[in-house]
């Protein structure tokens, strides 16, 4: 009996030690420039912030994600992304899901007020996240995430709302429509 005490006590302050471990590193990395592979960083700071002609976003289909931050709040994350037509897109699925109501907030945050920076290879791009509901086009985004991601995504999962599609499109300066 006392070693099962004992073995119980000491799984207690391994377990202790563990969560303090990972809880510590999670509110750190929220300060950080940047989030890292397994928690949400802080503003994207670092890195030349682009200035110039509309890039063709093709390239984006060769990485496997790119850092988005919001601007309010200005948390950032690590995203899949895919380009169609030159236009960069992002998403988050699992939308009507438990999980997904009570973990993804950032697509919410970013339907209230979709300004954005991404960052791609260091440099950091100025953006407006614009959700598509549904539209012409969607076949064939969906098909590139699916072959790129191995994913199940759908027109009719945009439809849905099961997956919340944002184009990430140039920020309109104020004044200038």
């Amino acid at each position: 009996m006392g070693i099962a005490k004992r073995a119980g006590v000491i799984g207690l302050w391994v377990l202790l030690v563990l969560v303090t471990a990972v809880g510590t590193a999670a509110i750190k990395q929220r300060f950080a420039d940047g989030p890292n592979r397994v928690f949400s960083g802080g503003a994207l700071v670092s890195g030349k912030l682009y200035n110039g002609s509309e890039p063709d976003w093709q390239f984006v289909n060769d990485i496997s994600t790119i850092e988005l931050q919001l601007l309010e709040p200005d948390h950032s994350r690590r995203i899949w992304t895919a380009s169609v037509d030159g236009k960069i897109y992002v998403w988050s699925g699992y939308m009507n899901s438990l999980v997904g109501k009570l973990w993804k907030s950032w697509p919410a945050q970013a339907e209230r007020d979709g300004r954005a920076v991404i960052r791609v290879d260091g440099v950091r791009y100025e953006r407006q996240l614009v959700r598509i509901k549904r539209g012409a086009g969607l076949d064939e985004l969906t098909a590139l995430i699916n072959e790129k991601y191995s994913s199940q995504a759908t027109p009719a999962t945009i439809d849905s709302g099961d997956l919340w599609m944002f184009e990430a499109a140039p920020r309109v300066a104020v004044g200038s429509r």
